[in-house]
């Protein structure tokens, strides 16, 4: 069953100035009809239908999503912003998104995704595809804060051209079964990634999450980012995936994970493939799980704190390097979300 939601596109107020530039940002069915040629050159070979089951799900009842073409050397000086909602029990959500982002061009995207709670178990299978042309520049940020009832196996890549960079910045919260791995492909020579990624998992959550690259070409460089929290007996897992080419030489890629448990009962994981082709590469891996200090606790309790907001605090400042990436008010929102999973608020 196709899922009922509803789907926001928020346009600033300078969308007049966007229009003139020759910026395109409308939903994915306008985009088939509208521009039919730029669609049928980027849908779906990014992400092609047979990558994975799910992937073959999606491209046969996809519906709904947002499309985004920035010209050659345009520069969109505010971030475009989109948000999804499931609506309905017992359904399925396919949105496509596909940002082209053209050579010497610059983009930051936001994407927000939401369910409430139903006692039926829903499915998100959406699927994104990010062009980033040569010496172009993306960022695309996602804040996910499913309902607990939700299962999220989400795909996104990115094709990144010569002297280009597309940064991914993703917020993962709710949901009872999380599988998103957003990779970068940096087919062109000096091509550039970045992930800052977080995660939060409950009791009866089993977040897998992670981040793949891909270097293809010379001079390229990746740098990863991820944290983890779990709590009451939550899981988290980070899976990855580094590939350096033997063409590939003077690259860079390193590799950061750290996790926080804060109880006895959690679980976290760090799944590491590094599959190193050339010996002409810079690559580091650092991973780290811990839970939190009694003495640090003690300290900020000593200060005035309640336990509660002494742990709050913590989290908050582990989770400070994301959220510090995001606009104020989706920075926010983040800090929030972080408050009602402590207090076992959400879904």
């Amino acid at each position: 069953m196709g899922a009922q939601y509803d789907s926001e596109v928020v346009y600033h107020s300078m969308k007049e100035d966007l229009i003139k530039q020759g910026v395109i940002y409308t939903d994915m069915e306008t985009a088939v009809r509208e521009y039919p040629e730029l669609v049928k050159q980027h849908f779906m070979k990014c992400v092609p239908v047979h990558d994975h089951k799910f992937v073959a799900l999606h491209g046969a009842v996809w519906s709904g999503g947002s499309f985004v073409y920035v010209p050659k050397g345009i520069k969109v000086d505010i971030p475009l912003q989109s948000y999804f909602r499931l609506n309905s029990p017992e359904s399925g959500q396919f949105e496509h998104t596909l940002i082209i982002v053209d050579e010497g061009a610059s983009l930051h995207f936001i994407e927000g995704c939401s369910a409430p709670k139903y006692n039926k178990v829903n499915l998100h299978a959406g699927c994104v595809e990010l062009y980033v042309k040569d010496n172009a520049y993306l960022r695309y940020s996602t804040i996910e804060n499913w309902s607990k009832n939700m299962l999220n196996l989400n795909t996104k890549k990115a094709i990144v051209g010569k002297n280009a960079q597309v940064d991914w910045v993703t917020g993962s919260f709710g949901s009872k079964i999380s599988m998103l791995y957003p990779m970068s492909i940096l087919n062109g020579e000096g091509a550039k990634t970045e992930y800052t990624g977080i995660s939060f998992a409950g009791g009866g959550q089993n977040l897998d999450n992670g981040f793949k690259v891909i270097h293809n070409a010379p001079n390229t460089s990746s740098v990863v980012n991820a944290k983890s929290i779990s709590k009451n007996g939550g899981k988290c897992t980070y899976r990855s995936l580094v590939r350096i080419g033997e063409n590939a030489k003077k690259s860079k890629s390193s590799v950061s994970c750290e996790s926080l448990m804060l109880d006895d009962i959690s679980i976290s994981d760090t799944i590491p493939v590094n599959d190193i082709r050339t010996d002409e590469v810079e690559f580091s891996h650092e991973a780290k799980i811990g839970k939190i200090s009694d003495k640090t606790i003690f300290y900020l309790m000593s200060r005035g704190l309640s336990e509660e907001d002494a742990k709050a605090m913590i989290v908050r400042g582990f989770a400070y390097p994301i959220s510090k990436e995001l606009p104020v008010e989706y920075a926010v929102e983040m800090n929030n979300l972080i408050n009602l999973e402590l207090e076992g608020a959400i879904g």
